[in-house]
């Protein structure tokens, strides 16, 4: 179901026995991280601080911290269900219809996304239920430092809002933002993300939209990593079955969603740069100081009673965790698009999602897993996987046990290991060079003596299933 509003959600987490509302008048200032990373790594319930010290407004932490909140925020009962929602609308937008009825059908979804899904213009909403021009401030928000050596609080779940200077195109990413005083903040997008390219076509100051709150599926659309042409605000409208209503920003021509909680309105000059950080962030690591452009306040619209969202980020697990699932699961179907012998895939939480990937495949020719591992590596976002791993299609990639069983007994260390060079992520504090490094893959797979493998493969040592019926039979009476 779609959210209006963050206390919607809110109120749906608490009824799910899945939200703890907290009185004590916490302190923004690293106890709030404390208390919340406490609950995180306890597997606990989101946290609505309705009384953080310092601000008036109440904040939420964890809300996406568990696969039944992230779940519910897509409005499923499980992240596969979206995955499969999206699997059966490929699979009817990519057959070719053979009768009257596929036509239908086909036309049908086509038309379902094409009338639900992209975004609408309205009036007016709840984001402008006070709205402040005159002298805009960020004073009143419960803005969090997390860890002890970052620069200063950070805004962590912006959806920040730019159209490219040239052709409009909208984009919203999540990019962190530090507050440097009541009207301005560092502006953190990275070399790669969409933000960036904006800023470098740009010529002249332009306008900047930041919302927070609102629906929740709008936050993980902003970490989708959809393809160049896809909306997050059509993406979004996909999933939760209705359309994004949006408004006229008061200073600017952007477009924002209605039912924002909080939109911070202003703009970014493209020549401008300030010192950002350190940051303490989701590798576990601080990010350490770097120039960044900055973003300028020039007007606060908000709801009466707005929720201000939060998460922390750190050493792993962390609330992010599950927005990485949610990509990976719901991803999936559009991967085996491009490659139809993957049969599953992991991006553990330990390695912080980018840096390892463990994908099982239908092998079918020899080099079948070098084959998959460079074309992970040219697939958009992928492209930042410092190391892929490739099973068979029998072994459990969700199952660390398992993999770690099979790949470090069916490799060959020379033969099984390709070292190649690519992009890395911006954050990647290992690499010899900032953007640029060295990846590995692994061949998990059986050998087969197509691909030079003179030697007999040993079986899997299984029990005869006989015997394991005539055990199951008699273990009541064992004692054990």
């Amino acid at each position: 179901m779609p959210f209006d509003s963050l206390q919607e959600f809110a109120a749906q987490l608490e009824r799910l026995g899945e939200l703890k509302r907290i009185k004590y008048r916490a302190d923004p200032y690293l106890e709030i991280t404390e208390i919340t990373d406490r609950v995180v790594k306890a597997k606990g319930p989101a946290l609505l601080f309705e009384h953080p010290k310092g601000s008036d407004i109440p904040l939420l932490t964890n809300a996406f911290g568990s696969e039944r909140r992230m779940s519910a925020a897509l409005g499923a009962k499980t992240l596969d269900d979206v995955a499969r929602r999206l699997e059966e609308l490929l699979g009817r937008m990519m057959r070719m219809p053979k009768s009257l009825g596929d036509k239908l059908g086909l036309g049908s979804a086509m038309l379902g996304v094409a009338t639900t899904a992209p975004p609408r213009r309205v009036t007016t909403g709840p984001c402008k239920e006070i709205i402040e021009r005159e002298n805009p401030s960020l004073d009143f928000l419960p803005i969090q430092t997390c860890w002890p050596d970052d620069g200063g609080p950070f805004i962590t779940l912006p959806l920040v809002f730019t159209r490219h200077p040239v052709t409009g195109k909208r984009n919203i990413g999540m990019y962190r933002m530090q507050k440097y005083d009541s009207r301005t903040t560092g502006m953190h997008w990275q070399l790669h993300k969409t933000g960036a390219e904006h800023q470098r076509v740009a010529r002249e100051p332009f306008p900047v939209a930041v919302c927070l709150g609102g629906d929740p599926v709008l936050t993980y659309a902003a970490t989708a990593p959809l393809p160049p042409d896809i909306d997050e605000l059509l993406f979004a409208g996909w999933i939760r079955g209705k359309a994004v209503e949006l408004v006229k920003c008061e200073t600017s021509d952007l477009e924002v969603p209605a039912h924002s909680d909080i939109v911070l309105e202003g703009y970014v000059d493209p020549t401008e740069r300030r010192t950002e950080g350190p940051f303490g962030d989701h590798t576990g690591y601080y990010t350490l100081e770097e120039p960044f452009p900055v973003f300028h306040l020039t007007c606060v619209t908000r709801r009466k009673q707005a929720i201000y969202p939060s998460t922390i980020v750190g050493r792993p697990p962390m609330e992010d965790a599950w927005l990485g699932k949610a990509t990976e699961r719901i991803f999936l179907p559009l991967l085996r698009m491009v490659l139809p012998e993957v049969v599953d895939m992991n991006l553990p939480v330990e390695a912080c999602f980018h840096n390892l990937v463990i994908v099982s495949i239908k092998k079918k020719y020899p080099g079948h897993a070098y084959k998959v591992m460079n074309a992970l590596w040219g697939l958009g976002q992928m492209m930042f996987c410092k190391c892929i791993v490739v099973v068979d299609e029998n072994v459990n990639v969700h199952d660390p046990g398992e993999v770690l069983w099979r790949v470090s007994n069916n490799i060959d260390a020379q033969r099984d290991i390709l070292f190649t060079r690519g992009p890395v992520d911006h954050l990647d504090h290992a690499s010899t060079h900032q953007f640029f490094g060295s990846k590995m893959g692994i061949d998990g797979t059986t050998k087969w003596a197509t691909e030079g493998y003179t030697r007999e493969w040993p079986p899997d040592i299984v029990m005869d299933p006989e015997v394991k019926q005539k055990v199951d039979r008699i273990w009541s009476q064992l004692g054990i």
